[in-house]
């Protein structure tokens, strides 16, 4: 994975209102580079064909006051939703590294439902940023769980106290690390804690969440220049308080 992006992670944030972004716009140059961009990154589950379309606001349903929307396409294979979230994060902090304003809009719905014999998965809703000191400027005064609520055993500095601040749908912040010489991986689910999201799609988004959790904690461990290795674990939407999405051995 490209290592220049764990620097981002500091500075995102979601926008979640494209309000004061300033009058920068997103053209072609920008557009070509997200696209060249996006064939560059590295996937989590290998064999599984994804594509991503990038299409002006007006074609969607989300009317945050984006310039545009990147439509992520899957096919659908185990843990094609933790996929999308790896693939879709590396591109959220790519974007940010470009003065370009992210959120991931779940709720969204582009005109085409699939794409090249691809079912649509998510959108990130995009906008130009005219200044860079628009973006996150304190990242640990975020609101997110503390460390202790999502990772049990030793902690790692470093990487505990960064992982924690991957987005989520509706902040729901749903993983569970348990490090006991190796570091187990949950989707994790509160029994009755669900937000605004409809109860039947809840594992849905919290799967993408996943996948999006997955890319910090491999860019932190990359960053320490801690080496590993990763087991997955098939985990389509499976119900359960803590599902098991993979182990990592650290070397």
């Amino acid at each position: 994975m490209n290592i220049n992006l764990y620097d981002m992670i500091f500075k995102r944030k979601s926008f979640h209102l494209f309000r004061g972004t300033g009058e920068g716009t997103i053209d072609d140059h920008d557009l070509a580079g997200i696209e060249s961009a996006y064939r560059l990154f590295e996937p989590l589950v290998p064999g599984i064909r994804t594509a991503m379309r990038i299409v002006p606001a007006e074609e969607t349903s989300c009317t945050r006051g984006e310039k545009y929307c990147i439509l992520l396409y899957s096919e659908k294979k185990d843990n094609y939703l933790q996929n999308i979230g790896y693939l879709g994060e590396q591109l959220d902090l790519y974007l940010v590294s470009r003065n370009i304003g992210t959120l991931w809009f779940g709720i969204g719905k582009p005109e085409e439902k699939e794409f090249d014999g691809l079912d649509f998965v998510i959108m990130i809703a995009i906008s130009k940023v005219d200044d860079a000191s628009k973006f996150r400027k304190d990242m640990f005064k975020s609101k997110r769980k503390p460390a202790e609520e999502i990772w049990t055993g030793p902690k790692i500095d470093g990487v505990t106290d960064i992982v924690r601040f991957a987005p989520s749908a509706c902040n729901s912040q749903p993983w569970l690390v348990r490090n006991d010489e190796k570091l187990y991986v949950y989707r994790y689910r509160k029994p009755g804690k669900r937000g605004i999201m409809p109860a039947d799609r809840v594992a849905y988004y919290n799967s993408i969440d996943i996948g999006i959790f997955q890319c910090f904690l491999d860019l932190c461990l990359e960053k320490k220049g801690m080496q590993f290795s990763r087991e997955l674990f098939t985990d389509n939407e499976t119900d359960g308080e803590e599902v098991l999405n993979a182990v990592y051995t650290l070397k």
